[in-house]
């Protein structure tokens, strides 16, 4: 399958917001249990956007989303300024078809040309999926944190990993 990946805009939010309540309600990829509303990732955008921040989308030949990147501030502490922690996420459908690895790497050319020295990436210990992409990027583990969150009645264990961008 063919797909577009562009800045993301108004008109991208609906997909967006599909995809992340679906990650919400099905996976431990994000660890809210609330699903939410056009008007928060309406906030989410205007929020990255104002901060400089790129929000990309993968789009197929009708201009539907069928993923979605974004990085934004790790910590608010000047002294972390040069570091960023990103998000990736692809719609169900469309997982193994290599939208995650080309989010990444247009994600990371963008941290990259923002003179960024540290992208972080934050994962459930069992999603190995992600944790292989991040590999496969050159990303190395450098933390576990057991049973930092809950979700679905579990414990989830925390995996950090970081690629230095310079």
């Amino acid at each position: 399958m063919s797909h577009l990946l562009d800045n993301a805009g108004e008109t991208d939010l609906p997909g967006i917001l599909a995809i992340y309540n679906d990650a919400v309600l099905n996976s431990t990829a994000i660890w809210n249990e609330t699903e939410v509303d056009l008007a928060n990732r309406r906030a989410w955008l205007s929020e990255r956007h104002a901060a400089g921040f790129p929000v990309l989308v993968a789009r197929d030949a009708q201009g539907a989303v069928l993923g979605y990147a974004s990085y934004g501030t790790w910590r608010s502490i000047e002294g972390f300024r040069h570091t960023v922690e990103h998000s990736v996420y692809v719609r169900g459908d469309q997982r193994g078809q290599g939208l995650g690895p080309a989010l990444m790497q247009a994600l990371i050319e963008r941290a990259r040309a923002a003179k960024l020295h540290v992208m972080v990436a934050a994962i459930e210990r069992e999603n190995s999926t992600s944790i292989r992409l991040h590999e496969r990027l050159g990303f190395v583990i450098c933390g576990q944190m057991p049973q930092v969150g809950r979700k679905f009645g579990r414990w989830l264990d925390l995996t950090f990993m970081q690629l230095i961008l310079e």
